[in-house]
């Protein structure tokens, strides 16, 4: 397949670009080469281009930041996305969009499934609903996929600012009453190719690693990997804190947004294995060779 990825220091479009690399033809452009804020020049250069699948993974993701750039939100997460989805169509070809389960308003106290109603709280997540929303509408094929909490080796993320605190010996707050499930980079790659067979519908998908926990499971559960792999720790104390305590917080965040992933394991046959296996990967993978180095 002729892979076209936009996006390609994110911490998702990186880890597909390497993993897809070895048995596909894989282009991945940078925001330095594809501004995907500048619309203008975004559907230039895609209508100069040929490919089978285009994957987009840009997004304004600092949720806060969103709530004061709101033009600029709503460029990269709502229109950039449309230009994309009519691109790809034009030339009969498949867009992978990313989403995330801020869509959800965060009431439903039961994972969340592709049909429940959304109620985007922020600018963020209307922004990230509103791209949805033109994607679906411009061709049944396209697959806008909702991740949350996503952690790889390509790009710091919550797990990294963990370990280095932990490694510093520095002390550690961490919410402990908001609840979704989280996704490894490593893992997405499999879960998304049947998705290049134009037999396997388009639509919304869920895809996340399997479970559910609190960003403060989160945390603990990689300082126990850590611990275990002999990674050097100087501390593995986690102190819980309240969302509501969280007075920096400019944008609101809903509480409780774990996916269910029945429909990917329905289309796919593929189940998400938990998060707690891959965080165990990614922390025994990332850190281990620490040890060994010292």
């Amino acid at each position: 397949m002729k892979i076209l990825i936009l996006g390609s220091r994110g911490r998702l479009a990186a880890a597909l670009a390497r993993q897809w690399s070895g048995a596909h033809d894989v282009t991945a452009l940078s925001r330095a080469e594809v501004d995907v804020a500048d619309l203008e020049a975004l559907e230039r250069s895609l209508d100069e281009r040929s490919f089978d699948v285009l994957v987009n993974g840009t997004g304004m993701t600092n949720v806060d930041l969103c709530e004061t750039e709101t033009d600029l939100a709503d460029k990269v997460n709502a229109r950039a996305p449309e230009i994309m989805a009519r691109a790809a169509r034009a030339q009969s070809a498949r867009l992978i969009h990313f989403s995330t389960d801020y869509v959800f308003d965060g009431k439903k106290p039961m994972p969340y499934v592709e049909e429940d109603a959304t109620g985007p709280l922020g600018v963020y997540a209307r922004t990230k609903y509103d791209g949805e929303q033109n994607v679906l509408s411009d061709a049944p094929s396209h697959l806008v996929v909702r991740v949350s909490w996503v952690f790889g080796p390509e790009k710091p993320s919550f797990l990294d600012m963990i370990m280095a605190q932990a490694m510093e010996g520095k002390p550690m707050d961490v919410v402990a009453d908001k609840f979704s499930a989280p996704t490894f980079t490593g893992d997405v790659s499999e879960w998304l190719s049947p998705f290049f067979e134009s037999s396997v519908p388009g639509g919304l998908l869920h895809a996340c690693n399997s479970g559910s926990c609190s960003w403060y499971d989160y945390a603990t559960h990689a300082l126990t990997c850590a611990a275990e792999a002999g990674v050097p720790l100087a501390t593995t104390t986690v102190a819980p804190l309240l969302l509501k305590d969280m007075t920096q917080f400019v944008a609101p965040r809903p509480v409780f947004t774990t996916l269910s992933t029945e429909k990917l394991t329905r289309l796919t046959g593929i189940t998400p294995r938990p998060w707690q296996d891959a965080v165990r990967e990614f922390i025994t993978k990332k850190y281990a060779p620490i040890l060994s180095a010292a």
